[in-house]
């Protein structure tokens, strides 16, 4: 039977007797990271927990997309390391009104397209079957969409008169966990054409040819960048490939967060902010018209992957949401084929400033709170946190600091 380690734990009076005074003023998180049950720069857990330990990151979360079926070996696997487990998850939903009038929320290509998050989900799992009867649905068309995807490669592989073939069955064996993306079939067909082809002429020659002669831009030596340049050529909108979503395959993001929540999750809304070029999405653009849009759904949990974003705009975007109250966390994601840090930096590997690490650091011990909390209790304030007042914040962050503490010292 599956069980979690904070059912082990002292009761909250007797945690906040043993905490300690003497702490450094944050520790460092990595907040959002998906592992192979969805898709991942990793191919196993464990090398997960070797770069955290390795690297000083205190606490970690796992954010796999639609799925939980990775919580108990990260679990075990934290728990060996000394690494304080998190378990989130992520959906990406359809506001179809936002989508009719061409808003572009967190995905800056489709509109109405929201990724979402929830974070601190119960571990057990404790989703009711209504719930996860509607998440097993999505998961199914995903897969379906993906598996047309394998089909419709094969299509051009032919039309190229390659003997090349990818089978889903064997992808789904030999390269993931538990969802099959278009992550996958970009490795696979990486994989297939460069057996197939061993000379690096030979395999440009034959990228171009299945690109429809556009030129190259991925050095042939970086397989990252090669599976991102295929993916993009032939997986993506416009690629040959392609084969779009059916409605199906999306929830609204008002049931999105009613899945959380009964999930015993925190609704969290991962914002993009800019882009390379310092652009922002519609729906993001202002920071007073965004706020207002989250409050209005009860939405007081944000995160951020700065990898992607200008280190100044960041911090003036963040400290806006701390003063009002935001639980926010950040994240490196790696849910790409490249294997980068799991410390936290912004655009440019530019580091985050102290104060960004413990507004980051607050936000994890919140979710920590949460967890042991639904795991003694079953409730937690947190589900309440803007009916909170101060004092009762600062309460939580406490519970969240002694949480860890304990975790780190027995």
């Amino acid at each position: 039977m599956m069980t979690n380690f904070l059912t082990r734990f002292p009761e909250p009076e007797e945690l906040l007797k043993r905490s300690l005074h003497q702490e450094p003023s944050f520790w460092p998180v990595n907040g959002h990271i998906h592992t192979p049950f969805s898709f991942s720069a990793f191919m196993a857990i464990d090398p997960i927990f070797e770069m955290a330990v390795g690297e000083g990151i205190k606490i970690l979360g796992i954010n796999d997309f639609y799925t939980t079926k990775g919580y108990r070996e990260f679990h075990d696997q934290a728990v060996r390391s000394r690494v304080f487990p998190l378990f989130n998850i992520e959906y990406i939903a359809l506001d179809r009104e936002l989508q009719k009038k061409g808003v572009r929320v967190n995905d800056p290509n489709n509109p109405g397209r929201t990724y979402f998050s929830g974070k601190g989900l119960d571990f057990p799992d404790t989703l009711d079957a209504r719930h996860a009867g509607m998440v097993e649905t999505v998961i199914a068309e995903s897969m379906r969409q993906v598996e047309s995807m394998v089909v419709k490669t094969n299509s051009v592989l032919s039309d190229l008169q390659s003997d090349i073939r990818l089978d889903f069955e064997e992808i789904r064996r030999l390269y993931a966990r538990e969802l099959v993306r278009e992550r996958h079939i970009a490795k696979a067909l990486r994989i297939a054409i460069y057996e197939r082809y061993p000379d690096t002429g030979d395999r440009t020659t034959f990228l171009q040819r299945l690109y429809d002669g556009k030129e190259l831009k991925a050095n042939p030596a970086s397989n990252a960048s090669v599976e991102n340049e295929i993916r993009n050529n032939l997986l993506k909108a416009g690629g040959r490939a392609f084969v779009e979503e059916d409605e199906k395959a999306f929830l609204s993001v008002d049931m999105v967060i009613e899945i959380i929540t009964h999930a015993g999750g925190i609704p969290c809304y991962p914002v993009l902010l800019d882009d390379a070029k310092g652009n922002f999405t519609d729906y993001e653009g202002s920071k007073e018209a965004f706020l207002s849009e989250l409050t209005a759904r009860n939405i007081f949990c944000i995160e951020l992957i700065p990898g992607r974003n200008d280190a100044t705009i960041l911090e003036d975007f963040v400290k806006f949401f701390d003063s009002k109250g935001f639980i926010i966390l950040f994240g490196t994601e790696h849910n790409t084929p490249e294997m980068i840090p799991l410390t936290v930096s912004c655009r440019h590997q530019a580091p985050l400033s102290e104060s960004l690490k413990k507004i980051s650091s607050d936000g994890a011990l919140l979710i920590a709170a949460h967890q042991y909390l639904r795991t003694k209790t079953g409730d937690s304030a947190m589900s309440r946190w803007n009916q909170l007042n101060t004092a009762q914040r600062q309460g939580m962050l406490n519970l969240g600091r002694a949480v860890f503490q304990h975790f780190q010292n027995t």
